[in-house]
This record gives C-alpha cells, sequence and structure tokens, in this order.
C-alpha cells in the first residue's frame, strides 16, 4: 500500500526547497542510424499531451551519446491492449509506461530494485510497483492530480476573490456554475473519455470511502465478492448527485458524448468555460491554447457537508512508472532502457526537459528544477495542507478504465440510469 501522505508531505517539502532552472503525440523515428548503437525502442511518449517536448528530449539524447539510440514506437488506442498484442508477438518495446497494468505484466518485467536512481525516489512512491520477493516492477515518472480544473481568469472576472479550495459542497460549486451561466459563460466542460470517466471519474467514489486508504481499496473486494449493492452506499448516490449537476450544466449536454479531448483545452483555454473535469498532465495542452493561462484546481465534493471527507480534497498520486522488457530485450537494451531513464532524471537538461517542458512534478529527491506554473502551485497547496485523496484506481485491473468509463458514458448520454450505472459497476467487478 502506497505510503501515500508521507510521501506527498515529503514531494511538497522538497519541491518548496529548491531552486529553479532555467529552462533550456505521436511517433517518432530517429532520423539518423548511428553506425554500432543499440537500438532502444519505447512504446508511446509516456503520454500524448508532451509527444512534441518528449520527441526533443530523446534527440537531445540520441545526440548526446553514441552508445544508444532511442526509437518510439507509436501508441495508437488503449496501453493495455496494445502491449498484450505485442508480447504476444514478441515484437515488444524495451521501455513502456505503465501504470497499475505493470503487476499483471510482472513475469516480464526486469527487476529494477537493485538500481541506484530508486534510491532518489521519494518514499513511498514506487511501493505499487513493488512485488513478491522486493522485486520493483518500474520507476514513478511524475506526481499528477486530478479534479476540476478551474480558469481562474473566467471565474475571477465573475466571483471576484474566488479561491477554488475554498468550495467544500454539491451546492456551493452549483453557485459557481449558476453564476457563469448568469455571466453568459460556459459553466463547465466534461470529456466523455472512457478513462477518464472510468478510471478518473470513479476514484471519487472509491477513495472518499475512507481515510484509511486500505479500508478504500477494501470496497474492491468486497464487490469481487459480490457483498456490496452500490445503489445503497451513500458515498456512491453523491458522487453521481455531483456529476448530475456536472451534466445539467455541461458545456455540450446537447451531444454529451461528441468533444474531443482536445476540445476540453480549447473550451478552458480560450475562456469559453470556467471549469474542466482533468488532471494537470492537461498543462502542456492548455499552455498552448493560452501561455498566460492561470489555472487552479477544485474538489469534487460528494456531498453538501463541508466537513465530509472528500469534499475537499483533490486526488494525488504516481500514476504512472517507466518499465523495462526481460522477456524479449537484450542484456544491451536493457541498459540502453536505464541508461535513458537515468538520463531524464538525473542530467541538467533532462530535468529542464522533465520539468519546465514537460510540466511533471518531480517524483525524486534529486531533482532540481521546480515547477512554476500557477496549477501545480495550486497543487502543492493541497499536499502541503494534506488535503489529497489516494488514487484508488491505481489498484484497478488494467480494463477497468474502459469497461467502467463505458458505462459512465451510456449514463452521460442518458441510455442508462443510476440503478443501471451501479449493476453494470457491480457486474464488471463480480467477473474480476
Amino acid at each position: 500500500m502506497l505510503k501515500l501522505k508521507k510521501f506527498l508531505g515529503i514531494v511538497m517539502v522538497s519541491i518548496l526547497s529548491m531552486g529553479v532552472l532555467s529552462g533550456c503525440g505521436g511517433s517518432s523515428e530517429s532520423d539518423t542510424n548511428k553506425a554500432g548503437a543499440v537500438e532502444v525502442t519505447m512504446l508511446g511518449t509516456i503520454k500524448g499531451e508532451i509527444g512534441k517536448e518528449f520527441e526533443e528530449a530523446v534527440e537531445i539524447y540520441n545526440d548526446s551519446q553514441d552508445n544508444y539510440e532511442l526509437v518510439i514506437m507509436p501508441l495508437d488506442g488503449n496501453a493495455f491492449e496494445r502491449m498484450t498484442a505485442l508480447y504476444a508477438s514478441g515484437n515488444t518495446p524495451t521501455i513502456m509506461a505503465m501504470g497499475q497494468e505493470a503487476k499483471e505484466f510482472q513475469d516480464k518485467l526486469l527487476d529494477l530494485s537493485a538500481q541506484p536512481l530508486l534510491e532518489q525516489a521519494q518514499e513511498g512512491s514506487y511501493d505499487l510497483v513493488t512485488v513478491e520477493n522486493g522485486k520493483v516492477l518500474g520507476f514513478p515518472i511524475t506526481v499528477e492530480a486530478f479534479g476540476l480544473l478551474v480558469n481562474n481568469k473566467v471565474v475571477e472576472d465573475i466571483i471576484p476573490g474566488f479561491e477554488p479550495s475554498q468550495i467544500n459542497s454539491i451546492e456551493q460549486l452549483e453557485e459557481v456554475f449558476i453564476k457563469l451561466e448568469e455571466a453568459g459563460k460556459g459553466a463547465v466542460h466534461i470529456s466523455p473519455l472512457d478513462w477518464s470517466l472510468g478510471a478518473h471519474l470513479t476514484n471519487k467514489f472509491f477513495a472518499p470511502q475512507s481515510e484509511n486508504s486500505e479500508e478504500a481499496v477494501a470496497l474492491i473486494e468486497s464487490l469481487k465478492a459480490g457483498e456490496v449493492k452500490l445503489i445503497e452506499n451513500d458515498i456512491f448516490n453523491g458522487w453521481l448527485d455531483t456529476f448530475d449537476m456536472l451534466m445539467e450544466y455541461n458545456s455540450a449536454k446537447n451531444s454529451p458524448l461528441s468533444p474531443t479531448y482536445e476540445d476540453g483545452a480549447i473550451a478552458l483555454g480560450m475562456n469559453e468555460v470556467g471549469v474542466w473535469f482533468q488532471g494537470n498532465w492537461t498543462l502542456p495542452m492548455l499552455q498552448e491554447v493560452d501561455p498566460e493561462i492561470n489555472l487552479g484546481i477544485m474538489p469534487y465534493p460528494i456531498s453538501n457537508d463541508p466537513s465530509q471527507y472528500g469534499n475537499s480534497q483533490i486526488s494525488v498520486g504516481v500514476p504512472m512508472y517507466l518499465s523495462i522488457d526481460n522477456e524479449n530485450a537484450t542484456p544491451e537494451q536493457q541498459a540502453g532502457a536505464i541508461d535513458f531513464i537515468n538520463w531524464l532524471f538525473t542530467s541538467e537538461v533532462g530535468q529542464e526537459y522533465y520539468v519546465e517542458k514537460m510540466k511533471f512534478i518531480p517524483a525524486y529527491k534529486n531533482v532540481s528544477a521546480t515547477p512554476q506554473d500557477s496549477l501545480s502551485r495550486s497543487i502543492l497547496e493541497y499536499m502541503n495542507n494534506g488535503k489529497t485523496l489516494e488514487w484508488i484506481n491505481m489498484y484497478y485491473p488494467g480494463d477497468a478504465g474502459a469497461a467502467m468509463g463505458a458505462t459512465m458514458q451510456k449514463y452521460l448520454d442518458g441510455i442508462i440510469t443510476r440503478e443501471e450505472v451501479a449493476t453494470e459497476i457491480e457486474e464488471y467487478w463480480a467477473g474480476k
């Protein structure tokens, strides 16, 4: 179990005490093949939102040494399904960005427990990918948070002195939406993406079940055993009450499944809406729309009791890890993978790209670059005040996001009822 609160406190203190280094999606293939270099492949660019910046970093790395050539394999669609197919074909990449699916591939991954880089990782940051006998399946990539992103300029122009962290009830959130609409602005944008609705949104009813994360995870086991009726769970119903309200004020409610991922960034970045349910991984996209965008983040409340756990907290955790293949990769390719990962997290140029260009909140104590954007600082404030929820979604199976996401897409589109949402989610977990 991730020692999240202790880990997040250490992250916050270490980041706030650091100095600042000045800054120095798709697929990528090397422009030149270095004679004698070992080719190391990587599936995707960690996240599509930082694809351009990651590819630039890879190009710099490739030019900086002659031993290895890192080549990015395209990732289209679901990462879990893609990795399953690649392992079945024997055409596996050397490096893969993995989340909870790492444990499902653990017999195929290199044990990283003896790697010196892990000594720099924040305490608790790789607990989730530590398995039997102390085997470590991946290097933590970053700290991320999700909730209701706020365009501060839009909201503060309408509600002077607005402070996102002060919203801690469903009624307060609706008051914000009402004022936005009365001023002629869209209130909230909902991205109908299965991973967003199925993994991140559902965390908002799992995580608040208890301040003890083990008890929150226990709900998953109870669902597997068929012991829970979600429609009788107060937090589940409060979670859907909030989502019902978001649906009512959704800027795309007339065609709720039509918006693309990019539409959300455009809507928030162009000051068309005040709020977007997403995470800080969208920051590079938003800054492309408006380089000076001023962002904050609000909790996703689950009741009208401001003191209830979950109403004042945002979800913060380590979402992904860099894992290395141990089934088809040669020792030379594995060495190249470790060389690149060390370069990214320890070299001056690598760190500049990691923090300043890719906008990652560091998961390593040795990283001296410091996030300076408004959204990262807002997240750090929640961390500083201990107002965080664990990512219980990191304990989901690899297909959970897509499965529960499909259910929530139907609910968003008005096809199924609240009772049917509860039943479909129960049926999914009963099959695990």
